[in-house]
């Protein structure tokens, strides 16, 4: 497992999560339990804690690092090529591909930010709230429709990690 003890600071992995084998995850950092790291994700906590809830989903080469901290909560599903920095991010958040989630920004429960987004330093992105662009900027309300969609996504990663442990191996090419 790509687990590094970095300044007397080891990673702390709960139960049942998965990480994949070429993501990495140094320091001081605590994973909840049935979570799913992709491939090549990059959680450095070298600086100061990174906490990460129960069932989220750090999709293929996200990055997270802080200089300060970075608090994550349950279900949330960060999607691929993220980049997040100094954050608080709420229960059942989704953060969409290519983001990038600047210093001290506060993401509430229920929040969508849309694809290739840049979510300015201090922002605040208020529960049921979708932002979307460059700088992001409110679009729309999570309506009952997204949420529902939400929740499969989060049902979806929510069972991953277990198909992972159970039937995921290393093979040589044929």
């Amino acid at each position: 497992m790509p687990l590094y003890e970095f300044n007397g600071k080891k990673p702390s992995i709960g139960e049942g999560t998965w990480i994949a084998p070429s993501a990495e995850i140094i320091g001081d950092v605590t994973i909840g339990k049935n979570c799913y790291i992709g491939f090549g994700a990059i959680i450095r906590g070298d600086f100061g804690p990174i906490e990460i809830g129960n069932e989220s989903a750090i999709e293929e080469t996200v990055t997270i690092h802080e200089a300060e901290r970075v608090k994550i909560g349950n279900r949330v599903i960060i999607g691929h090529m993220a980049m997040l920095h100094d954050v608080t991010i709420h229960d059942f958040v989704l953060i969409g591909m290519q983001s990038m989630i600047c210093a001290f920004v506060e993401i509430q429960s229920w929040a969508i930010v849309a694809e290739q987004s840049l979510v300015l330093k201090n922002s605040i992105i208020p529960s049921y709230r979708i932002y979307g662009g460059s700088p992001a900027k409110e679009i729309g309300i999570v309506t009952s429709k997204h949420e529902k969609t939400l929740r499969m996504g989060q049902d979806i990663y929510a069972g991953l990690p277990k198909r992972y442990h159970d039937s995921f191996k290393v093979v040589e090419p044929v």
